[in-house]
């Protein structure tokens, strides 16, 4: 994996190089640069038969943008998507390869095995590890293997100035996986103490060769069953007691397979026993006469990282693209609930005399007015009506043009109205207009009951919640109180 995280850096490094003359941070330039390739392909492709689903969607990316900000052209708001885009992208691969490689340094930095031979202890009083390792021998077996490597044994010397701890073991309490003392195939669990008894007890053996002081039994090359005793001595301060317990080992059943892998368990045991004054651990170089290849088990999850990192990029990539359709539906919701109000104004301005195109420039310029304090998408697109006003166009494809961007159905509906009222007259106007006003209002309140609704779907799963939280808390305490009565 190493070796994908720093390729993944070169592609980087690469491109760092070759955007230099972008403008903006590293990352911005690197987008900039795949933009700007990913632009030049296009129109190379343009020229052939061409990618028409990509030309497709960026065809309807551009009218969704345009959409939401219609003061801005298509193509720069284009390029403004994608370059914010593909830096964000870029930054979380960039970010998140680090912690990838991060993580990989960390778990490679702990390996304790050395020049494929040695186990690395730690000091005394830094506790035992735990070592995955690999026993390979070439051509026959394989296994693996997750030993525990103790820490580092004091020297007679440092035994003295220190307290032994001893074992506590009660003869029931010795079985471990086996039936009985009677039929013993399995390891004892010698245990070292008993909870709710001071004392301390350390173990004897009869026949180390057979059961040692860990409960480990070596009934490997036991061919038929012997008695063992072992002589527990519970010890408290100045008490002392010895208990004796016959246990009866009877061979182990071994297939080929796992014959061979406990006869290298019983060769890292000896190696341990034998080397627990020093600072490492030999490993076996052979079993028997097979040579034995030894390699650590490391446990590297910096590859899940790097998966996980790549589905974040993913699912931001899947994002944002959703961004834009809750922005257009946002402002569609936004356009019906302020659609009474502009039809209101425009009755009350008619009303007042002004005709339609001066009833649009006097909404346009109180908005301009406000427009740091509040921004609204139908004000908006009054003000680009009122632009087009001012720049000679007529007022029937003014009106028109208002209806097409809003995308709304009650907006196309007032713009057909004002532009059938300027191409055939109507008197009625002023009256239609009022009456809309009223169908608006109404159909307001409507969507407002709706939403209404809507709100309080959403609060029954905090509500359930609740509920769940008060009956724990009446319940318990009255649970308690009837147990202790």
């Amino acid at each position: 994996m190493i070796y994908a995280y720093f390729a993944i850096f070169a592609v980087y490094l690469i491109l760092f190089l070759v955007s230099r003359g972008e403008k903006g941070n590293p990352f911005q330039k690197a987008a900039a640069h795949i933009f700007r390739k990913q632009q030049e392909r296009q129109k190379r492709t343009d020229k052939g038969r061409g990618d028409w689903k990509r030309a497709l969607y960026t065809r309807q990316l551009g009218q969704k943008l345009k959409t939401l900000q219609p003061e801005t052209g298509v193509e720069k708001q284009i390029r403004e998507y994608y370059l914010s885009l593909y830096t964000l992208l870029l930054m979380v691969v960039f970010v998140g390869n680090l912690f990838c490689l991060a993580a990989w340094f960390s778990a490679h930095g702990a390996a304790r095995l050395v020049d494929g031979g040695y186990l690395s202890r730690n000091a005394y009083g830094e506790g035992d590890v735990e070592v995955g390792l690999k026993a390979e021998i070439p051509g026959v077996q394989e296994e693996m293997f997750d030993y525990l490597l103790k820490e580092r044994k004091l020297t007679e010397e440092e035994l003295e100035k220190s307290y032994e701890e001893a074992a506590v073991l009660l003869p029931g309490a010795i079985l471990g996986e086996n039936a009985c003392l009677e039929d013993v195939r399995k390891d004892l669990e010698l245990v070292s103490s008993l909870e709710g008894y001071p004392f301390q007890i350390g173990w004897e053996s009869s026949a180390y060769s057979l059961v040692n002081t860990e409960g480990t039994v070596h009934n490997g090359e036991l061919a038929d069953s012997e008695v063992v005793i072992l002589t527990a001595k519970l010890c408290c301060e100045e008490w002392f007691r010895e208990l004796q317990i016959p246990v009866q080992i009877n061979p182990v059943i071994y297939t080929p397979e796992e014959a061979l892998r406990a006869r290298m368990e019983e060769m890292l045991r000896e190696r341990e026993e034998s080397s627990r004054s020093g600072a490492v651990m030999e490993l076996p170089e052979q079993i028997g006469t097979e040579p034995v290849i030894w390699s650590e088990i490391i446990e590297d999850s910096s590859g899940y990282f790097l998966l996980l990192i790549i589905l974040a990029a993913g699912v931001l990539y899947w994002g944002r693209g959703r961004e834009v359709d809750q922005k257009l539906e946002a402002r569609k919701r936004e356009l019906l609930l302020d659609y009474p109000e502009i039809v209101n104004k425009l009755a009350l301005y008619m009303g007042a005399g002004m005709t339609v195109r001066n009833a649009f420039l006097k909404m346009g310029e109180d908005y301009k007015k406000q427009k740091e304090e509040r921004k609204k998408y139908v004000y908006g697109e009054i003000l680009m009506t009122c632009y087009e006003l001012q720049s000679g166009r007529s007022e029937t494809e003014a009106y028109a043009h208002f209806g097409k961007r809003c995308q709304v159905q009650s907006y196309m509906k007032l713009s057909a109205l004002l532009s059938q009222n300027i191409r055939k007259g109507s008197n009625d106007l002023l009256r239609m207009l009022r009456q809309e006003a009223d169908n608006a209002f109404a159909e307001r309140k409507n969507q407002a009951k709706k939403l209404g609704e809507e709100a309080g779907t959403k609060l029954l799963l905090p509500m359930m919640m609740m509920l769940c939280v008060v009956m724990v808390i009446i319940m318990i305490p009255a649970y308690f109180s009837f147990t202790l009565n």
